[in-house]
């Protein structure tokens, strides 16, 4: 599928609102592709397709994750998880995405994991800095992007964190994984 009309799939699945977001991760993708060295057509791509199922019911999503074998424990932890892996099933499926580097990326940019790649860095930070991002923590996010994915991402999960904690909600492990090995990472 060209460009243009992937374009237009993904604007046809959300809210006007959504689709300001997903362009202002697109841009932040490309702009850190460009600081950290990574493929930009992928990182690109990978924040085109990322929040695909967003706006999808649950049961939709959930029936997607089941269907691809993708379920595991995402099913026990908050919904809020599950469009990230959706997306990476469907697009595979539906647009014949094959790079597992932009599936990936896709797949676990709400979540992290441990040994993210630069690409899934990328993707994951953007989504938590795009211009359009307003939380207590950003620009201090946005600042430690200047120089350090992995800084930047370890505050963005503290925050997530933090965030979950005041809301008595669960945990998802895999996040706490990836905080723990980015910090394990810098610290080498």
């Amino acid at each position: 599928m060209n460009r243009e009309l992937m374009i237009e799939a993904v604007q046809a699945q959300m809210p006007n609102k959504r689709w300001i977001h997903v362009k202002g991760v697109m841009s932040s993708s490309v702009t850190l592709a460009k600081q950290f060295g990574a493929d930009v057509e992928k990182a690109e791509l990978a924040a085109l397709l990322h929040d695909y199922c967003k706006y999808w019911p649950v049961d939709r999503q959930a029936q997607v994750l089941i269907d691809s074998g993708m379920a595991g424990d995402l099913l026990e932890n908050d919904k809020q998880l599950w469009h990230g892996p959706a997306a990476a099933c469907f697009v595979q499926a539906e647009f014949g995405i094959e790079d597992i580097e932009v599936l990936d990326a896709i797949r676990y940019h709400t979540s992290g994991r441990v040994d993210m790649t630069l690409l899934d860095k990328i993707v994951c930070l953007a989504d938590y800095i795009e211009p359009g991002r307003d939380f207590p923590e950003v620009d201090k996010i946005r600042k430690k992007a200047e120089n350090s994915l992995e800084k930047a991402l370890i505050a963005g999960f503290d925050s997530t964190l933090l965030f979950l904690i005041s809301k008595k909600q669960r945990i998802y492990p895999l996040t706490l994984l990836a905080r723990n090995a980015l910090i394990e990472e810098i610290s080498k």
